[in-house]
């Protein structure tokens, strides 16, 4: 009776090795796999090699700088200056056409922020709500596909 006794005592020991040493497998294989993917050793792009010296590449676009603008924000009794100074980003090949309608663009944005009320600057999200406004009035000006963005470069109450 010993003999079946040690016989069915054998498969148990051998069941409970491998469940340890299955995990470990596992784990070590699993922080290999990440080591390799997150230090870029697997499944990285293809980097592109470099441009030959000499050669550039093609700007995707360009900036047309504006003039400053200082306008009276306010009523005359609590009147207040804002400057304001911005660049367009425009598509390279279109930056002579709106190079030409700078003045156009700058009595556009004029008008706008001459418009504006001293509460409407003293919100938090007004910058946000000002960029986007003033930049679709520039591509109302100088027509579509040609003003990606609209940078501001300077914003100052005085």
């Amino acid at each position: 009776m010993t003999d079946a006794t040690d016989a069915a005592e054998a498969p148990a020991k051998t069941r409970n090795k491998a469940l340890p040493l299955g995990l470990a497998a596992a784990l070590v294989l699993g922080g290999g796999g990440f080591y390799a993917t997150y230090s870029g050793l697997i499944g990285a792009p293809a980097a592109s090699p470099p441009p030959a010296q000499g050669h550039t590449a093609e700007a995707r676009f360009a900036y047309l700088p504006l003039d400053p603008i200082i306008v009276n924000i306010g009523l005359r009794d609590q009147a207040r200056l804002l400057r304001f100074s911005a660049e367009l980003e425009v598509a390279p090949d279109h930056l002579a056409e709106v190079s030409r309608l700078r003045p156009r663009i700058l009595d556009v944005l004029n008008t706008y922020l001459r418009a504006l009320e001293m509460h409407e600057l003293e919100e938090p999200a007004a910058m946000i709500r000002l960029r986007s406004q003033m930049l679709r009035r520039v591509q109302i000006v100088t027509g579509a596909g040609r003003v990606n963005d609209l940078l501001v470069i300077e914003f100052v109450f005085n």
